[in-house]
C-alpha cells in the first residue's frame, strides 16, 4: 500500500503524503500489536518506514523522528509494554537469572548452537531440538535447530544464500527504479529489507544477541 501510494505522487513526498503514508502503516501496525504481536508489529512499522526512506524524505525529518521515538521509549516501557515483554528485554541482559523461567528459552538455543559445532551433529540428530529442550524448533528458533544439525557450515550457507537472495530483490529495486518504474523499485527493495530484517532478528535472538520474540524465519 506504501509503495503504491507514494509512487503515484510526485517524489521526495511532501508532508501530507508522509503523514497520510504514516497512518497507513499505523493502523495494520496496531491492530497486529494488539493481537499482542509485537514482533511482527515492528516488522510492519520498519518496513514501511523504509520505503518512506527509500522515497527521500529529508535527513532533518528522519533525525527529528528518531528523537520523538527516543522520548517516547519510557512512556512505552512504562504503559505499553505488557510484563512478559518486559521481561523478554530484561532476560536479555541476564538470561541466568531465572534459567529455567524467562531464561531457558535463549539458554537452550545457545546450547543448541554450540553443541553443533563445525559440522553438525547430522540431521534429525539434534538433541536439544528433538529431545524437546528447546521450544518452538520448527518456527522461532529453527535457526537453532538448523545450527544444532548442520553446524557452523550450514547456517553459513543459508546466510549466504539469503544474502544472494536479498542482493537480488535490490538489484531488481534499483534497476526499476532507473527505469523510473517507481511501483516496482520501491516493492522489490521494501521485500529486500523485509528478508533482511526477519531473518536479523530471529538469529540474533538465537544468538541470544536480541530478545525473544515469536518472529518465525
Amino acid at each position: 500500500m506504501i509503495t503504491w501510494f507514494l509512487s503515484r505522487n510526485a517524489l521526495p513526498p511532501r508532508i501530507f503524503h508522509i503523514l497520510i503514508s504514516l497512518v497507513l502503516i499505523v493502523i495494520p501496525l496496531l491492530l497486529v500489536a494488539l493481537q499482542p504481536d509485537l514482533g511482527a508489529g515492528i516488522l510492519i512499522l520498519t518496513s514501511g518506514l523504509f520505503v518512506l526512506f527509500l522515497a527521500g524524505i529529508s535527513w532533518k525529518l528522519i533525525l527529528g523522528s528518531m528523537g520523538l521515538v527516543m522520548l517516547f521509549l519510557p512512556i512505552a516501557w512504562t504503559f505499553l509494554l505488557e510484563s512478559y515483554q518486559k521481561k523478554r528485554i530484561t532476560t536479555l541482559i541476564d538470561p541466568e537469572a531465572d534459567v529455567l523461567g524467562s531464561g531457558w528459552n535463549i539458554i537452550q538455543s545457545k546450547i543448541a548452537i554450540g553443541s553443533g559445532g563445525f559440522s553438525g551433529k547430522g540431521y534429525l540428530q539434534g538433541t536439544q531440538s528433538h529431545f524437546g529442550f528447546l521450544p518452538e524448533r520448527h518456527t522461532d528458533f529453527i535457526m537453532s535447530t538448523y545450527a544444532e544439525e548442520f553446524g557452523f557450515i550450514g547456517i553459513l550457507v543459508v546466510v549466504i544464500l539469503l544474502g544472494l537472495l536479498i542482493f537480488r530483490a535490490m538489484k531488481i529495486g534499483r534497476e526499476s527504479l532507473m527505469l523510473e518504474q517507481r511501483f516496482r523499485g520501491f516493492f522489490a527493495l521494501g521485500i529486500s529489507f523485509w528478508i533482511f530484517f526477519q531473518g536479523f532478528v530471529n538469529l540474533g535472538m538465537a544468538l541470544g544477541m536480541l530478545p525473544t520474540k515469536g518472529l518465525t524465519f
